[in-house]
This record gives structure tokens, sequence and C-alpha cells, in this order.
């Protein structure tokens, strides 16, 4: 008998591509947790900047604080808030311009030196209407905020049981779910039965499951040291999952809370594996999307 599908895990991103917050309960508006990659590092160009390229971006820690304030974190230095006090700037992520509000100096240069690059700040001010979501995917008027492509991500703790089945098999390191930045984390004993999953209703809310999630190097950033190490799951999602996917990427169609230990009920599936059942997917063609860093 099958065990009811539970909220195994929450996780929320405040600053794109720094290290998250496991929660308990998570806010979901239209373009994805309150909270969630508001702030984003970019480079003098103002080019967004992630683990990809820097993977000293995973030491670097966030704290939501009792004000509301998001502060980082970093070992021997002193903890530094992020406040939007700035200027306005232009800003990409992908194909996407965005307007954005600056941090504070200080912040970039405390961020700066536990990069060792130069960097900036910025702060998503309007997330309802900054960044349409590909409407490939999407309906009109849907939104995203810093995130890569989609509000959330959606994985399994059976899929990523099998997956490190196939790690111990080629003798590479068991992986936790931290690497692959999930959003919301379904406890369940069915392996890849997001696959089929297109609505599912959580909680309050009820989200569209709209496609694969292709994963890229970061998922071989070890969050530990910072560094990029060989055996990361590349190799086996190759080998065994279309498209290189892991997780499903998702859309809210409704808003409220979602909690830990929450049912997840689905309410449409489909038959075919959303990749496979395309010899061209949509998936494949559209880099920003990607990952959700």
């Amino acid at each position: 008998m099958r065990r009811q599908a539970v909220v195994g895990e929450l996780g929320v991103f405040p600053v794109k591509s720094l290290r998250g917050l496991d929660v308990d309960s998570a806010e979901v508006r239209p373009w994805g947790y309150e909270g969630d990659r508001r702030w984003m590092v970019v480079d003098p160009q103002g080019r967004f900047v992630t683990q990809r390229s820097t993977p000293a971006m995973a030491l670097v820690g966030t704290v939501r604080r009792a004000d509301g304030l998001v502060e980082l974190r970093a070992a021997g230095a002193d903890p530094m808030p992020l406040v939007p006090t700035g200027p306005e700037t232009t800003v990409s992520v992908w194909r996407d311009e965005v307007r954005a509000v600056r941090g504070s100096p200080e912040a970039d240069r405390w961020l700066s030196t536990a990069l060792g690059r130069d960097v900036t700040l910025v702060h998503l001010a309007h997330p309802a209407s900054a960044r349409p979501i590909d409407p490939d995917y999407a309906e009109p008027g849907e939104s995203v905020s810093f995130a890569d492509g989609f509000p959330l991500l959606v994985t399994n703790r059976a899929s990523l049981a099998v997956l490190n089945g196939w790690q111990r098999e080629a003798g590479a390191r068991v992986l936790p779910m931290d690497r692959f930045r999930p959003s919301l984390v379904v406890d369940t004993d069915e392996p890849w039965a997001e696959d089929h999953w297109t609505v599912i209703a959580v909680g309050e809310v009820t989200l569209r499951l709209v496609k694969p999630c292709a994963r890229c190097v970061m998922t071989s950033v070890v969050p530990e040291t910072g560094t990029v190490e060989p055996g990361g799951p590349l190799r086996q999602l190759g080998r065994h999952r279309p498209g290189v996917s892991f997780g499903v990427n998702a859309i809210p169609s409704t808003t409220g809370t979602v909690r830990v230990g929450d049912e997840v009920v689905v309410l449409e599936r489909r038959d075919e594996h959303p990749v496979s059942a395309a010899s061209n997917p949509p998936s494949l063609r559209s880099p920003r999307s990607r990952l959700r860093p």
C-alpha cells in the first residue's frame, strides 16, 4: 500500500544562488514564495552571477531577521543586512532585462570580499510585473522573481533515493536534496511520480507542474566547501533521465500557505514522460529555465 504523499521540506532562497533557508511554512505568491529570490548578485555589467561561475557563493548564508530584513553571513565576517537603498538600475537574467533597486555600497563591499570578485546586490521591488514566465508554459500575466525561469521547483525524496542508488553503483558521492535547491520536497514512496503530475493541491494552494528541470553544473557544487567536485549527479542523470532532469518546475494557480506535513493531492496527471514524449521539447530550448539557483 502506497504512503500518502506529504510535504517533507520547504526551501526559501532570499538571495539567488546563495544558501537558502529550511522553513516550516511558506506563503505562496503568484511569482513564488514570499521573500524568495527577491535579491540577486550581479557583475559590473549588470549580468546575474550564480554558483555556475562562482561556486564560493555556496559558502554565503542568509538569515531572515525578526524585522524582515535579509542578513548575509560568512565565516570570519560580521553579519551584513540587505537594504534596498540605492538607485534603480537595469540588470539581466538570462534573456530578460529587469529593473531593480541597488542595495547599499557596504553590502556590495562585504559580498565582493567574501567572493573575491567585484559584485553588486540588487533587489526586485515589483515581482508581479517585472519578468513574464516563458509563454510556452504560462498564462498571460504570470510572472517570476529572480529565479531562473519558474516560481517554484518540486522534487521527490523517493526519486533522490533512486538517484543515490545510481551514485553508489558508480562509486560516486551520495547527494543530499539541497544540491537541487528545491522549493517543495514531496515525501512519497513512488520514485519519479512527479514526472506524471500536472496539477497538485498542497495546503491552501494549487500548483501546475509545467516543465521538467534540466540540471546543470551547479548540482556538482559542494555547499560545505564552495568547490565543484567530480562525481556530481549529471553523469547519472544523463545516463538514466530524459533531458538530464530532476524535479519539475511549477507555477501557482492560487495563493496561500503551504506547510511541512501538508498532504499533496494529485488533481491531474499525464501518462507519458513530459520530455521523452516530444522529439524537441521546449524545455531543451530555454536555457534560462534549466535550474533555479
